[in-house]
C-alpha cells in the first residue's frame, strides 16, 4: 500500500484534490527555531510553489510567524491572487505585494521589521543578493544561512502531492504509447522517423493529453546515441535493428514524472547480439534495484544492489551514473540514490531507479520508473512497458 493511501487509477487530470498549503506554512514556521531565524525569505520557486501555489518565473516569499507576503512584480499580480486564492490562502494571513522591482528593497524592509534575524536560503541566494541585502532593506537584522529548510519538508509527499506525480505519469505514459507508432516505419524498412521528430511528437502528446509541459528536455538516443547517458535528439533517422532509448516525463500541476524505456526496432533483437545483453542486464539490475527499496533502507543499498548485477556481467564500468533521484515539483531532488549517498529512504518518498549500460561508439540501454517508497517496498507510478518490440507491417 502506498504511503500515505492513494490509488493511482482514482485520479484524473480534472478532478485532482486540493492541496493544503497552510498546513507547509504552519510546519516551515516550526522549523524556524531549529534553523535560527525568526523568519525566513523563501527565495528559491520550487518552493515559493511548495508553500503558496504561485507558479510565476518572479517571486519570492517572507514568511513570519504572523503570517506570510509572496512579492512579485506586476506581470504577476492579478494570476498570483488567483493562484493564492485557489490554494486557499487569501484572507489566511498570507497577501500578495506586486510592485516593480526597484520599490521591492523599500517593501521588504517593512514586511521585515521587527525580525531580529532573517532566514535565507543559502543554495539559492547569490553573494551579491546577500551583500545587497545586508547592506539594504535587511540591514537591522541578522542574516542567517540556511540549507534545505523547506527542501526537508517536501521530502515526504502528501496524498495530494501523489495524486499529481501519478497523474504526470499517466500522461507520459499515454504519450509514450501513442508515440511508439512512429517507429513503425523504421521497424518495417521504411524511412523512419529521425529523433528529434519522436522527441516533438512525445512533448506535443504530453500538452495535448493536459500536461503543463514536459518535465525535462526529451532525450531520444538511437543506435551508437544510446552510448550518451544524456544524448540531444539529432536528425539522425530510426532504423531497423536499432535499440533506442527515450527518457521522458510530464509536468502536471507543478509535479513531474521520470521514466525510461528502451525499445528493440523491428520484430526479433537489434543488430548487434551485444546490445541485447545489455538490454536484459540492465532490466534485471533495475529489478534487483526495485526490489531493495523499502521505508528505512539506505539509498546506496539501491545502487548496490543495481551495481551487482551489472558488475556480475562484466559490465560494472560501463554504468557510469547514480542508480536515481528524488522527484517532486522538481525533476530531480532529494535523495539521491547513489554509491556515495547517505540518504535513508523514508515511506512517502517518491525516488526513481535507472540502471544503465553503455557502450561507447556502439550503443547502450537504460530503464527507469518513478515509484513511491513504501514500508515494506514501493509502488510504481510510470507503468509503460518494458519491452517493447513495434511490429512490422
Amino acid at each position: 500500500m502506498l504511503w500515505p493511501s492513494f490509488e493511482r487509477g482514482s485520479v484524473g487530470l480534472g478532478r485532482l484534490p486540493a492541496q493544503d498549503f497552510s498546513v507547509r506554512l504552519g510546519a516551515l514556521r516550526e522549523a524556524f527555531g531549529p534553523a535560527g531565524c525568526d523568519a525566513l525569505v523563501v527565495s528559491s520557486l520550487a518552493n515559493v510553489r511548495y508553500l503558496t501555489g504561485f507558479s510565476g518565473s518572479a517571486g519570492l516569499v517572507l514568511v513570519r510567524d504572523d503570517g506570510a507576503v509572496l512579492v512579485t512584480d506586476g506581470r504577476y499580480g492579478t494570476s498570483a491572487r488567483a493562484q493564492l486564492a485557489t490554494a486557499g490562502l487569501a484572507g489566511a494571513g498570507v497577501r500578495v505585494e506586486a510592485v516593480p522591482a526597484a520599490e521591492q528593497p523599500g517593501l521588504l524592509a517593512e514586511l521585515a521589521a521587527g525580525c531580529r534575524s532573517v532566514g535565507l536560503e543559502a543554495e539559492h541566494v547569490s553573494w551579491a543578493q546577500k551583500r545587497a541585502w545586508s547592506e539594504g532593506w535587511a540591514k537591522g537584522a541578522e542574516l542567517v544561512a540556511t540549507a534545505g529548510v523547506v527542501e526537508r519538508l517536501r521530502e515526504r509527499k502528501a496524498p495530494e502531492e501523489l495524486a499529481r506525480l501519478a497523474a504526470a505519469a499517466a500522461v507520459a505514459d499515454e504519450a509514450f504509447r501513442r508515440v511508439l507508432a512512429m517507429l513503425e516505419a523504421g521497424s518495417a524498412g521504411r524511412g523512419g522517423p529521425s529523433e528529434v521528430d519522436v522527441a516533438v511528437a512525445l512533448e506535443a502528446e504530453m500538452r495535448h493529453l493536459g500536461a503543463e509541459a514536459p518535465a525535462f528536455d526529451t532525450i531520444v538516443a538511437s543506435g551508437p546515441g544510446g552510448a550518451e547517458p544524456h544524448h540531444r535528439p539529432g536528425s539522425r533517422q530510426v532504423v531497423r535493428g536499432d535499440m533506442v532509448t527515450i527518457d521522458f516525463g510530464a509536468r502536471v500541476d507543478g509535479y513531474c514524472s521520470d521514466a525510461t524505456r528502451t525499445v528493440v526496432v523491428g520484430a526479433g533483437a537489434p543488430s548487434l547480439a551485444e546490445l541485447g545483453r545489455i538490454y536484459s542486464v540492465v532490466l534485471a539490475a533495475q529489478d534487483a534495484g526495485l526490489a531493495a527499496v523499502r521505508e528505512g533502507a539506505l539509498a546506496s543499498e539501491v545502487d548496490r544492489a543495481c551495481r551487482e548485477v551489472v558488475g556480475a556481467a562484466g559490465m560494472g564500468e560501463l554504468f557510469v551514473h547514480g542508480t536515481g533521484h528524488g522527484v517532486g515539483l522538481l525533476v530531480h531532488e532529494a535523495p539521491a540514490l547513489s554509491a556515495s549517498s547517505g540518504d535513508i529512504l523514508m515511506a512517502g518518498q517518491v525516488v526513481t531507479v535507472e540502471p544503465g549500460v553503455y557502450l561507447p561508439g556502439v550503443g547502450g540501454a537504460r530503464v527507469e520508473d518513478t515509484v513511491v517508497v513504501c514500508e515494506a517496498g514501493c509502488e510504481l507510478l510510470t507503468l509503460a512497458p518494458k519491452t517493447v518490440v513495434p511490429a512490422s507491417r
